[in-house]
Order: structure tokens, then sequence, then C-alpha cells
């Protein structure tokens, strides 16, 4: 008898490959479900302040694009159709994410949508710290 490192490796039955295809079927709709379910809970989660919608409906999609021909298809499309909805998520899905540039960016634009200009914190927060950086640099170049 032949060590077990040394065995031939043993010819799959059809049983085998049928089992090994329904149980990969199974998984790949299972794990559309989930992602789907997660982006349901990121789109109820997306009309609170900040970015916190975003980033759960990108995990979502990872999961739901990875696993579905179709739902490349149709995101491909919803991406053609809406280019400015989808956007920031493309940025996220990249594989060096700038997740603090579109937080900023869905933040302002969630503020946008709130707030009259008048109220608007973050806009004035940020000028406030360009101005800062500005004297902090000049006093550098002088010193």
């Amino acid at each position: 008898m032949l060590p077990a490192f040394v065995m031939p490796i043993q010819p799959r039955s059809e049983a085998d490959e049928f089992a090994r295809e329904l149980l990969s079927k199974l998984l790949s709709g299972l794990l559309l479900v989930v992602g789907g379910l997660v982006v349901v809970i990121g789109i109820a989660i997306a009309p609170l302040p900040g970015p916190g919608g975003i980033p759960v409906i990108v995990v979502g999609l990872m999961i739901m694009l990875r696993n579905s021909f179709a739902a490349r298809r149709q995101f491909v499309r919803f991406q053609r159709a809406h280019p400015k909805l989808i956007f920031p998520i493309r940025r996220l899905l990249r594989r060096e994410p700038e997740v603090l540039q579109v937080a900023w960016q869905q933040t302002l634009r969630m503020e946008r949508l709130v707030l009259p200009a008048r109220w608007r914190v973050m806009v004035r927060m940020r000028k406030s710290l360009k101005r800062r950086a500005a004297r902090k640099a000049a006093a550098k170049a002088a010193a």
C-alpha cells in the first residue's frame, strides 16, 4: 500500500460532479440573497446624516457582483443610465478605495439636500481649515 501523498488521484464520478455543481449553485444563490439584504439595509441607513449607507451598500454589491453575472450586467446598465448616482459606489468598489473622499463628498451632498445654504456647516468648516493651512504654510515659508 502506498502512502497517501503518493497515491494517484481518483477520477470523480458523475454523482460527485453533480453534487459539487449543486452545492456551488446553492452557495452562489445564498450569497446573492445575503448581498441583496445587505444592500437593502444600506439603502435604509442611507438617509441618515453622514455616509453610513454607502459603505454598507458597497459591501452588499461586492457580494452580489462577485456571484452573479446577471447582477453585473444590470449594474452596468444602471451605471450608464445614472452615472452621477453610481459614481461614489464605483469609487468604493475600486481596488484602492477613496473612502474619506467619498465620505466627505456624500456628507456635503446630504447637507446640501437637507439644509438651507446659510445653515451649512461643512462648507464653512472646509474653508476655515483651508485658510488655516494657508496661514500655517505662509508662516513656515517666512521663517
